[in-house]
């Protein structure tokens, strides 16, 4: 007990990363809109691979969960989406604004004009923390940025319009807009360790685990901007996930938030390829805890086949003919498909691998569903 209480002492007046569980970002999850057109913008306009097919755990109604990653499929690069047709969403602070990825330095140029090919509405080039970014519009009103980092190594993933020297290589880190920074400066830095570097304008930068890319979190300071919906909806971010060791990381991390008085933590989650907790910061962003199991977004499919199977949870496999029945049929893009992997189409994988089931008991383990996403009338 004596040990606990020296970590909660170094957060609350070091300030610093020393004592952080936290390794980086591990997955940012938003709410899109059609299957299909998600699919087409984040694979051909992004250069993302589509890294994973399944479904929604949670709620009565059936919709996709999409996985997108680089090259290596890398925590801090995973970004996930549920098409939400069902409910259209309301963007305003205490949510995630946009979502910056990393690209090599000088490439902000080709940026503009592949937006530009496609027809993707954006801000232009702007500036923050001395580092140049493009954001711009997903179809369903989701924002997107490309922010210039030379210092970022990882392999982004290739296809023919964007190539090995413009690609992103995973996120930067996400933007989160807040009406006051006070007490969310204070749950990133208290709770989870984060240290404060910089402020630029309305800008207010914080680090992990020696900073940078993936390791990266800025709040915006917009103090009269009407809050924005905490619900799954079309066209907003629903949380951000931190990257914790293990489960035992995940229930020790619970332990500082509670300490600290952050009392409505969630138990862990089994999410299949990571165990999860939750908690609201005081600015009203979901922010997660996410440990990968054994295998990660491996562990039920061929590492070079990733994307292209539709895959379930084993305690939701015997309800798939009425699961897929309510999914709106899609289609992975030739080029998201590596050249020495087969040509498959969804498909169920006849021998997935074993799955831990040590966090079982505190998730849904019932598929009922009444429903898939057809918009609301």
């Amino acid at each position: 007990m004596q040990t606990f209480v020296q970590k909660v002492f170094c957060y609350n007046f070091a300030g610093g990363t020393d004592m952080s569980l936290v390794r980086g970002l591990h997955h940012i999850t938003v709410c899109a809109a059609g299957a299909q057109e998600d699919i087409d913008f984040m694979t051909q306009v992004c250069g993302q691979r589509l890294i994973k097919q399944t479904v929604l755990f949670d709620g009565r109604y059936a919709h996709y969960h999409l996985y997108y990653a680089n090259a290596d499929c890398e925590p801090g690069s995973v970004y996930t989406t549920f098409p939400f047709n069902r409910v259209k969403g309301r963007p305003g602070s205490g949510q995630i604004q946009s979502t910056a990825y990393s690209v090599p330095k000088g490439s902000i140029k080709f940026w503009e004009e592949h937006l530009k090919r496609h027809s993707v509405p954006n801000e232009g080039v702007k500036e923050r923390f001395g580092q140049k970014y493009l954001r711009f519009s997903h179809p369903s009103g989701l924002q997107i940025e490309v922010m210039e980092d030379d210092s970022d190594q990882r392999r982004g993933w290739t296809t023919g319009e964007v190539s090995k020297d413009v690609t992103m290589r995973g996120f930067h880190g996400p933007v989160l807009s807040v009406r006051e920074i006070g007490e969310t400066e204070r749950f990133f830095v208290d709770a989870l360790g984060f240290k404060k570097t910089g402020t630029d304008s309305k800008f207010h930068r914080f680090e992990v685990a020696g900073g940078g890319a993936a390791k990266t979190v800025t709040l915006v300071h917009e103090p009269d901007r009407p809050a924005g919906s905490w619900t799954f909806g079309a066209g907003t971010a629903h949380h951000v996930a931190m990257d914790l060791e293990s489960d035992e990381k995940l229930a020790e991390q619970k332990a500082i938030y509670e300490e600290l008085g952050y009392t409505d933590c969630s138990e862990i989650k089994d999410r299949n390829y990571f165990h999860s907790i939750y908690c609201r910061c005081p600015g009203g962003i979901l922010v997660e805890c996410a440990a990968t199991a054994q295998g990660a977004f491996a562990r039920d499919e061929d590492p070079s086949e990733l994307g292209t199977h539709m895959l379930l949870p084993p305690w939701f496999e015997e309800k798939r003919a009425e699961i897929m029945a309510m999914l709106d049929p899609i289609r992975v893009p030739e080029g998201n498909i590596p050249k020495d992997a087969k040509k498959v189409a969804a498909a169920t994988m006849t021998n997935p691998a074993p799955v831990d089931t040590s966090a079982a008991g505190v998730s849904r383990r019932k598929a009922e569903f009444v429903g898939g996403d057809k918009p609301k009338q």
